[in-house]
């Protein structure tokens, strides 16, 4: 990996980020003591698909999904006998 100190870096910013862009990281060190890594984002991919939604109307939940068990839970706080 290449490294470069501060000065160069400030001197050839367009050249170095060029280079990282086309897979090149490197290195930006100051009096010898490595400071910084410099790599490339991957861009997302336009044509990845979404997961948010993905089973969109093949689950159908119930209309007394809120009250479900009620019964059994009410009497295991009660320390009833479950019905």
């Amino acid at each position: 990996m290449h490294t470069v100190n501060i000065h160069e870096a400030k001197t050839h910013l367009s050249r170095l980020i060029e280079r990282a862009v086309k897979g090149e990281s490197f290195v930006i060190a100051k009096a010898g003591h490595p400071l910084v890594k410099v790599v490339a984002l991957n861009q997302p991919d336009d044509q990845v698909q979404r997961r948010i939604g993905f089973m969109s109307g093949q689950l159908k939940v119930p209309k007394d999904f809120d009250s479900m068990g009620d019964e059994q839970i009410e009497s295991i706080f009660l320390g009833e006998d479950a019905a």
